[in-house]
């Protein structure tokens, strides 16, 4: 144990400074929503009038302003308890709960919908320090905790909310926490958002590789311009056809989630990729599987060796002379998602999927040579992600420690500055 340190008895908590406390935040500040009887529906939001912050406008610890809706100026007099002020520190209790932002350079008079909470602390008590405590393990273990078991749709509610117990300092140490916090963080952002733009950049290059290659081919021989939806030239010697043509797709088998296990004899694969495992398998060797069903649905995986598929997945039988691993890279190109049919559960039809116009190699050598070429580049452009990929999980886990350290005590501000 660190000299002056007191255990607290809490499991999100832990040890603290001996001169730190504990208290409930129902002590430490005022929360206060928009409670049901005030009846506010989407039908009234309208071009002016209040501002109305709803989940969706969380942004970078702030308010986007400029996504706000608007509501008659009435349903912001009517609600004073959530007259919103600069530097009001406000949570989102529904869809993404834990969204966490201050309030600050507000256009104009402001309200809250029903989703979203405001904190304000009382005398003594740190607003900028309660948004870095919001941030932290301390509240997400609180959080998970209080759920643990609870499989339906996931709230905050304020009531318990209002048991939840934090550690604090004084009030100039918790002032000082936050500053320091606030300029460390935003160090750690720049590093952790420049990480996410060479990973995008990566996947994108990524993507346009197997693009070219399953289009363009690479050898250099001459293209054409075409309209298709996945590209807009496409080597003159490839032959235009359907799916259909060369490729026979079937649905998979329905098993449940209970049949589903994490060891087994076969793995199971469904329209997001591996399952878990079952006892029993559907196919056999090399497939190519496409998913169906989902938001997700259109995704592509190659598999081999006896596996179940369920009917969230097509697996692909080629009928011709036709590489499965060139087919693999073809159909992530077209980017089947922008085929599905229905908006509420996004859905492909296998005769959709068939089809389909395309182009392919004139022969199977060169589909496989293109397979290998894309196999060569796609490795190295992966083992550049995975390095990206570390270093950014090694940022936000940097980021999440800072936090959690600071916010408890474990670390001081003043061995620091």
């Amino acid at each position: 144990m660190m000299e002056g340190m007191k255990q607290t008895g809490i499991r999100w908590i832990g040890e603290i400074p001996s001169d730190w406390n504990t208290k409930r935040i129902k002590y430490m500040a005022t929360l206060k929503g928009r409670i049901g009887w005030q009846g506010l529906t989407s039908e009234e939001y309208q071009d002016e009038g209040a501002y109305l912050i709803t989940g969706v406008d969380f942004l970078d610890g702030g308010i986007n302003w400029e996504q706000c809706e608007h509501v008659p100026m009435k349903r912001w007099e009517e609600a004073k308890d959530i007259q919103i002020q600069n530097g009001d520190l406000l949570i989102t209790k529904d869809g993404t709960v834990g969204k966490v932002a201050i309030v600050s350079d507000m256009p104009g008079e402001t309200s809250l919908n029903s989703g979203v909470l405001r904190i304000m602390p009382v005398k003594g008590y740190s607003g900028r320090f309660l948004y870095w405590v919001l941030q932290s393990e301390v509240f997400w273990n609180w959080f998970n905790f209080k759920n643990a078991g609870n499989s339906t749709i996931i709230h905050l509610y304020q009531g318990d909310f209002a048991e939840f117990i934090y550690a604090f300092p004084d009030y100039d140490e918790q002032e000082r926490i936050a500053a320091y916090l606030n300029k460390e963080c935003a160090k750690l952002d720049e590093i952790i958002n420049g990480l996410l733009a060479q990973i995008n950049l990566l996947k994108q290059f990524k993507e346009n590789t197997i693009r070219d290659g399953v289009t363009k081919g690479i050898y250099g021989e001459q293209t054409i311009p075409v309209k298709m939806d996945y590209c807009s030239s496409v080597c003159r010697s490839w032959n235009l056809t359907k799916i259909k043509y060369f490729c026979k797709m079937f649905s998979g088998e329905n098993l449940t989630a209970e049949d589903i296990d994490v060891d087994g004899d076969f793995p199971v694969y469904g329209g997001n990729g591996f399952r878990g495992y079952y006892n029993s398998y559907t196919n056999d060797g090399e497939h190519v599987l496409i998913g169906r069903q989902g938001a997700l649905c259109g995704n592509v995986h190659i598999v081999s060796g006896k596996f179940w598929a369920t009917d969230h997945a097509v697996v692909t039988y080629p009928t011709g002379d036709v590489d499965n691993r060139f087919l693999y890279y073809l159909f992530s190109a077209m980017n089947f998602n922008q085929y599905s049919m229905t908006a509420a559960q996004p859905g492909l039809a296998v005769s959709t999927i068939q089809n389909l116009k395309l182009y392919m190699p004139s022969s199977k050598k060169e589909q496989v040579a293109i397979r290998e070429y894309l196999d060569t580049r796609c490795e190295e452009i992966n083992s550049v992600l995975s390095v990206k990929e570390t270093q950014l999980e090694v940022a936000r886990k940097r980021k999440t420690s800072y936090i959690y350290e600071y916010v408890t005590g474990k670390k001081r501000v003043k061995e620091v500055m």
